[in-house]
């Protein structure tokens, strides 16, 4: 390990000391309207169910054919309202965002995954098995007269497609896929829930004309779908009408890597912040049917903006080669990756490969005092020091300690440091003394940056302290 960049010696000063309680009075705000949103989607599977009984489904358990009929209606409920809930959280709603962040959000999002696909696969087999005990026939040979009901068959399909979403987005079958596939079937899930909306408004009289139920879930659905169209479609269109973005120029950084310059109008109105990414979409010939999540790798100037991209696969190699007067549409800025995450008084940063991009806009970015901030850099070979030159000259600017690592990953000891680093007893405590009372920013690779993450909870850093950025989907 290398020191690049001293400072003077680390000090609390006045400004962070009144800066901490401030920090922390944001961060106890946000903890709790996080706790609120957090707690309101559980609740409204609970809500979904309380409502099925309140209105009559309680008188529905007399006999065993109907007591199974009935709880599979209330599985297909709940089920329902986790797509449902799902869906907003995918929809990149603002206030979401700015509280429990990006991120975090589609953790969540992803939590419910199964447990949805489960409740619905529960919901048919107990729905044919309840008709059957009540006919008095075989369950399977109920399926034959369901799909002649009208709206049956639709609901089928919505549950197969859901089947497919569901198996794709498990973690050992997404690493299959680009980025551009998988979310091309992910769109299926909108699909999915659409084509199961009159099944679930007609059939059996459920949602009856009137009742409190059916108001209920029409608002849910607004809420999902209108949350989707606002924030995904018009939104993102508005803006890109508005900005007029187009690239300006592409400028090799290092084999592989470019940064791609905007010109742009009034982007500065945008007020993203330095570690932000937004979603872009580059319309060639080559690139316009995807799009690509890429953090910000300095803050926009009220006319030109910059993305750093490295050729990780098809779709980065593709607009790595794009021509400058290309238009660019995007959506954003998301995420929590950014100074307004802070609650401690020192600031401490690692980082390893391209996960150098928002770190450098966030540095930029960030309200720091001389000696506040330790910033260790981290590569495997010599070729990927990208930007590394500019994070030296903004730690300059703002008294930043500045360390590197070059060098392949240790086989004993911390497996995210180079072996010659690891056998000298270097420790993220050793690097950051004061981790304690440090926010710690981490980005990089996803398997590195677990390593750093588990380390940095063995030194006991707070949770609350903890920050990452994970390069993927």
């Amino acid at each position: 390990m290398s020191a690049n960049t001293t400072s003077r010696p680390p000090v609390i000063s006045g400004r962070s000391r009144a800066a901490a309680p401030d920090r922390r009075k944001q961060y106890r705000r946000r903890a709790r309207i996080a706790d609120i949103l957090v707690t309101s989607l559980w609740a409204s599977g609970a809500a979904a169910a309380a409502l099925f009984l309140a209105t009559g489904g309680a008188s529905k358990f007399s006999t065993i054919a109907d007591a199974v009929t009935s709880t599979g209606i209330i599985a297909g409920l709940i089920g329902t309202d986790f797509i449902l809930v799902m869906i907003v959280l995918a929809a990149r709603i603002p206030i979401i965002d700015r509280t429990v962040g990006h991120d975090r959000a589609i953790a969540v999002h992803r939590s419910l995954g199964k447990p949805a696909l489960y409740l619905l696969i529960g919901h048919a087999i107990l729905l044919l098995t309840g008709y059957g005990l009540s006919s008095g026939i075989n369950p399977f040979a109920e399926i034959g007269p369901l799909l002649a009901i009208p709206d049956m068959p639709l609901a089928f399909i919505g549950l197969g497609l859901l089947v497919v979403v569901v198996i794709t987005s498990l973690v050992a079958v997404r690493r299959r896929f680009s980025y551009e596939g998988w979310h091309l079937v992910h769109l299926l899930s909108y699909a999915a829930v659409l084509v199961a909306v009159p099944h679930q408004l007609s059939v059996g009289g459920i949602l009856s004309n009137g009742s409190v139920e059916r108001v209920y879930w029409i608002a849910l659905y607004v809420l999902a779908f209108g949350s989707i169209a606002t924030y995904r479609f018009v939104e993102p269109v508005v803006s890109t009408i508005r900005h007029r973005l187009r690239v300006d120029r592409v400028e090799s950084v290092a084999p592989g890597v470019v940064s791609i310059h905007f010109s742009g109008r009034n982007l500065r109105s945008l007020e993203s912040a330095g570690g932000q990414f937004f979603v872009w979409r580059f319309w060639t010939g080559r690139t316009w049917w995807h799009s690509h999540p890429i953090s910000l790798s300095s803050v926009p100037t009220g006319t030109t903006a910059r993305i750093t991209v490295r050729d990780l696969g098809t779709g980065s190699s593709a607009i790595s080669a794009v021509r400058p007067g290309t238009r660019v549409s995007f959506e954003g800025p998301y995420g929590m990756f950014t100074d307004a995450g802070r609650t401690a008084p020192k600031l401490a940063i690692v980082v390893a490969g391209i996960g150098i991009t928002p770190v450098r806009a966030f540095l930029e970015d960030s309200r720091v005092q001389p000696g506040e901030t330790t910033i260790l850099l981290r590569a495997s070979t010599g070729e990927e020091t990208y930007l590394w030159d500019e994070i030296a000259d903004l730690a300059r600017k703002k008294g930043a300690r500045v360390y590197t690592m070059v060098g392949k990953r240790a086989l004993t000891g911390p497996g995210w440091m180079p072996q010659a680093d690891s056998s000298r007893g270097v420790t993220l405590r050793s690097v950051f003394p004061d981790l304690k009372v440090s926010d710690l920013y981490i980005c990089g690779p996803t398997a590195w940056l677990d390593l750093v993450e588990i380390d940095a909870r063995r030194a006991g850093i707070p949770e609350h302290q903890l920050h990452t950025e994970r390069f993927d989907w």
